[in-house]
């Protein structure tokens, strides 16, 4: 716990940060100041944008310089000023005395290497043990982390896994080496609330055992009351309101942290009007993958991560897919798009989907968009702002050059960015404001059915509610239907008309949203209720 009288283990002097872009530069974080003393948990919380992680990112200087630029303060090791060191002496903190989960678990993980060969070298980085021993250490961490048949996830690759098994991956990489302080940018935006509260009581048992420091850099504030007893306030690059949590959050004194925690994602959808006609079916939906082995690659099994699935979506509605990591929320998603192949029906506008060719699909995925989980990976870094949202125009030829380009200014400003900024590139942008780039590609093409697959977990709350705003008033005007994929069962609730939750490949429980959330009747979804809405 704190101790003012004790040396800080980690402490931040008037430190201001600010990005170059040729001669001129942005200043993005200005004189923060912050202490953290060993056993300390301080929750670093502020909207998309306001300077959070490039503040933490700072301590052991992980942002590449340039862009980022050094404008002014310094930062102490139990006294001893690091900022100034070189990469090569900093190696003693990275990784041994200081781990870091990244929030973009699939641009920090190396898709050329497993998930084994990863950690086994993080292991050997810092203590001279052999390869069969510290194989022996990735295994009990992925086993501690919760990650299911670990074994085999040792063997696979990033890609090989789902978001929220590469999140814990993450988490045990930046663990297995036991470090004097945690950096955690957003380390549980991936997962669902069951496997979140599993991955917070590991960080919490494993702080209190080593002594190890903690910062914690999080939109959700329900984790920050539970799991914190420091906060730190960000606006704009300064910290406006800093203390202990219970102070913080019962008598905010500053007005943003205020509306900080007066945010929620919003009321429950307006119902569905009269009879709605089904735009999408599915019937015994199955997604297979085989298991092959020897070399013959003979194929022993199967893993059905979408098993004998029905489901509809009428018009105008959204139906929300819940289920922890792995339960084959997405790869339902990817079949439905046919970027996936699958078996058992699938309509759309009463079209059957399975059989149509490359040319045949065309046309029907110009009335099909998808916003993906992680937004990072799915912009092109070599494309700008504008090429990226524009994209979907070109390729269908919509509109003349100058309608397009009013277009993407419409959907810049839909999503609450600044269309000015159409010309930068998504390396530019924070986690949040990426996925806001992400959700404005999908919205300019105007379909009639959206795949959100987590479209808001990158979100501070602020910012959930005026995407969840405008996606239902965009639902409104153009009779839009969502199917809604997400872990964070509040966010469900406030877009949702109906529910439908799965666990390994099937479904459990569907039906009304307000059936489900008020009277769940299967014990899966009573947990995970329990654990969404707990204070």
């Amino acid at each position: 716990m704190n101790n003012p009288t004790s040396e800080p283990l980690v402490s931040l002097v008037d430190v201001s940060l600010g990005f170059g872009f040729g001669d001129a530069v942005t200043p993005v974080v200005e004189n923060v100041s912050l202490d953290i003393h060993a056993g300390d948990v301080v929750a670093l919380v502020g909207e998309s944008g306001s300077g959070k992680s490039v503040t933490a990112m700072s301590i052991l200087r992980l942002v590449p310089s340039p862009p980022l630029v050094w404008l002014g303060g310094e930062v102490r090791w139990q006294g001893e000023r690091i900022d100034n060191k070189s990469d090569r002496d900093l190696q003693a903190w990275r990784g041994r005395k200081v781990g870091v989960i990244f929030q973009e678990p699939m641009t920090s993980l190396n898709p050329l290497h497993t998930i084994e060969k990863q950690i086994v070298e993080m292991v050997q980085l810092h203590h001279p043990v052999s390869a069969r021993q510290a194989s022996a250490k990735a295994l009990s961490m992925l086993e501690r982390v919760g990650l299911k048949d670990p074994s085999t996830k040792l063997k696979a690759y990033p890609h090989q896994l789902s978001g929220g098994e590469r999140q814990r991956v993450m988490i045990a990489l930046a663990l297995v080496n036991e470090p004097e302080m945690l950096i955690a940018d957003e380390p549980t935006t991936a997962l669902d609330v069951t496997i979140q509260a599993q991955i917070l009581d590991l960080i919490a048992d494993l702080q209190r055992e080593f002594g190890m420091a903690v910062l914690f850099i999080t939109h959700d504030l329900t984790l920050v009351r539970r799991f914190c007893q420091q906060v730190a306030v960000m606006e704009r690059g300064r910290v406006v309101e800093a203390g202990p949590t219970g102070r913080v959050f019962d008598a905010p004194q500053h007005p943003y942290t205020q509306a900080l925690l007066a945010a929620e994602p919003g009321n429950p959808p307006e119902p569905l009007k009269g009879e709605q006609k089904p735009l999408l079916t599915g019937r015994d939906v199955r997604v297979w993958f085989p298991i092959q082995r020897g070399i013959l690659r003979r194929t022993i099994g199967h893993v059905k991560a979408v098993d004998g699935i029905d489901f509809t979506l009428h018009e105008g509605e959204s139906l929300g897919v819940v289920g922890e990591s792995g339960s084959g929320k997405s790869t339902l998603a990817r079949a439905i798009l046919r970027l996936e192949e699958s078996a058992g029906v699938l309509d759309f506008e009463g079209q059957s989907l399975q059989g149509l060719n490359r040319k045949a699909l065309r046309p029907v995925r110009k009335r099909m968009q998808i916003v993906f989980q992680d937004p990072y990976g799915s912009l092109s870094p070599r494309l700008s702002v504008e090429q990226i949202v524009r994209e979907g125009l070109d390729i269908h030829k919509i509109g003349e050059p100058e309608e397009r380009d009013a277009a993407v200014i419409e959907a810049l400003k839909a999503v609450e960015l600044d269309p000015e900024m159409r010309f930068r590139y998504p390396n530019e942008f924070s986690g949040g404001q990426r996925q806001r780039i992400a959700i404005a590609r999908a919205l300019i093409m105007r379909p009639r059915f959206i795949i959100l697959d987590e479209p808001t977990s990158a979100l501070d709350r602020t910012v959930q509610f005026q995407v969840i705003e405008l996606l239902k008033r965009l639902q409104a005007e153009y009779g839009l239907s969502y199917l809604f994929i997400s872990h964070d069962l509040k966010v469900v609730k406030a877009l949702c008309h109906s529910v439908m939750v799965m666990k390994d490949g099937k479904v459990v429980e569907q039906g009304p949203a307000e059936q489900v959330f008020n009277f769940p009747q299967n014990p899966y979804t009573q947990a995970l209720l329990e654990t969404a809405f707990a204070v």
